[in-house]
């Protein structure tokens, strides 16, 4: 018995002597190995608006943060959401000089709700918008529309988008930043990131056209390229069946936009 006792003694004198002397090797290694952190860091992450919504290319504030502050190579105005005040005020801590920030907002391309567009089957299912499409391109007749289940809300990190009743996202324009991330969510990339002062814009995502798209969505543009010619200032070319509009072309010389009031399908409207 006493052997024993003496053993069980032994072996926890042993063990214990092991534990301290690989904590005392891990304590050393410790102090000699740490990287001391620029305080800057700290300082420029906390001007950042912590969406974490990766808008600047970088996993979360902190990583652009850091690589702002340690890599001269990193501009001071990626942060979408913080806009020019942010830009600023990064580029006065890391003394980078940093451009004008072009203030963006979110804007929905479909005008058609799920809960009124021709269907080809009924849906029962995880109520999301990647999981919906992954079935033959989703319930929607036009597969290019609006699937209605909110996704891009889901993942707002500003809480700038909810669902209207019949489906289709709203943005709230007081809280939307621009930083994209509901762009990058939606499977149907029927979200664009438009410059703020954006005068009209194209209401469709379809790039079917004629008899095909107003069959899987009556209200869809049907690319008969009107608009393209009776814009005067040839800001609106046709690519895949939907016109794109030269924005600032069209904010900067425009005051009759002739191409919306001369859509047939009224699929061009005012950025309200």
């Amino acid at each position: 018995m006493t052997t024993s006792i003496t053993a069980v003694v032994s072996i926890i004198a042993v063990m214990g002597l092991v534990g301290l002397f690989f904590g005392s090797v891990l304590a050393i290694a410790n102090k000699k190995l740490a990287v001391e952190l620029n305080p800057l860091i700290h300082i420029v992450e906390d001007v950042l608006p912590k969406g974490q919504c990766g808008a600047c290319g970088f996993a979360g504030c902190q990583a652009y943060a850091e690589a702002v502050v340690t890599d001269p190579n990193v501009p001071p105005n990626l942060c979408t959401p913080g806009k020019e005040p942010v830009a600023r005020r990064v580029s006065e801590l890391t003394n980078k000089k940093a451009k004008e920030v072009e203030p963006r907002i979110a804007f929905v391309k479909c005008n058609n709700p799920i809960t009124m567009a021709p269907k080809k089957y009924e849906y029962s299912g995880i109520d999301d918008c990647v999981a919906m499409s992954l079935l033959h391109l989703g319930p929607k007749s036009c597969q290019y529309g609006c699937i209605g289940q909110g996704t891009c809300a889901k993942h707002c990190p500003f809480g700038a988008i909810e669902m209207s009743e019949n489906g289709l996202p709203i943005i709230n324009k007081a809280r939307c930043t621009g930083c994209g991330k509901c762009e990058n969510v939606c499977p149907k990339k029927i979200i664009e990131m438009i410059p703020v002062n954006t005068k009209i814009n194209v209401v469709c995502n379809s790039k079917s056209r004629g008899v095909k798209a107003k069959q899987d969505c009556p209200i869809a543009c049907i690319a008969c390229g009107i608009c393209v010619k009776v814009c005067p200032h040839d800001a609106v070319k046709l690519v895949d069946n939907l016109p794109v509009i030269d924005k600032q072309v069209c904010m900067e010389v425009c005051s009759d936009p002739v191409c919306m009031t001369k859509c047939p399908t009224k699929t061009i409207e005012f950025v309200g």
